[in-house]
């Protein structure tokens, strides 16, 4: 019983991917407007209810992995070494991140389309407007349970404003680069410098703050 329902799950996360792959192709050939759901069932040989019972909405089809960045910055809070900071640890990923040239921050080829595709959809920039509320939303409950703040402190909702301004700033200056047509090495090696001067910008609260116990 354990293995079908295994097999029942992974022909479902198949099924899922391969209608978001093909959205995407035709998402980045025609425009995220010009595409509808119908035509994207066609292409994928599936029924438009199969469609909606993956995606609840449009923008879900083209922002399919929205969810790993709502927690992205948890992550990296929770998974903080001993002695480090909250802030530390973020700019530490960001930086292991760019070093790697990987595609979570945008540094691949191809970037440029997808942004494109976005920057000509109001829906899809609402949308990441939203997500870019609900990773703030996330980092300061985060934050508030890692240092035990009470309920009515504001300075978990401040600091998460000021590690979610790094994250948003250097997401946004390596679109900006992407778009402009320039290499992902190249735009790595200058994000670098981008973060250590965010970095030089936060004041020594936010760099010292949530702090994990050492021991």
């Amino acid at each position: 019983m354990g293995m079908a329902e295994g097999l029942r799950e992974r022909k479902k996360r198949q099924t899922r991917q391969y209608i978001s792959d093909v959205a995407t192709g035709l998402f980045l050939a025609r425009g995220f407007d010009a595409v509808t759901i119908a035509e994207i069932a066609e292409a994928a040989d599936v029924s438009v209810n199969t469609v909606y019972n993956y995606f609840p909405a449009k923008e879900d089809l083209f922002l399919d992995r929205s969810k790993g960045l709502v927690d992205r910055l948890c992550r990296f809070v929770r998974g903080r070494a001993p002695g480090e900071s909250a802030a530390a640890a973020v700019l530490r990923e960001l930086r292991e991140e760019v070093e790697a040239v990987s595609p979570r921050v945008g540094l691949i080829e191809g970037y440029d389309q997808f942004m494109r595709v976005v920057h000509e959809a109001p829906t899809l920039k609402a949308r990441l407007w939203y997500l870019q509320q609900e990773i703030h939303t996330n980092l300061e409950e985060t934050l508030r349970e890692e240092t035990g703040a009470p309920a009515g402190d504001p300075l978990p909702g401040l600091m998460a404003g000021q590690i979610g301004w790094v994250h948003q700033s250097l997401m946004g200056w390596i679109a900006q680069e992407m778009l402009a047509g320039r290499k992902p090495a190249e735009v790595s090696r200058e994000a670098l410098v981008l973060l250590d001067e965010m970095e030089d910008l936060l004041g020594e609260k936010v760099l010292n703050y949530a702090v994990r116990a050492v021991g």
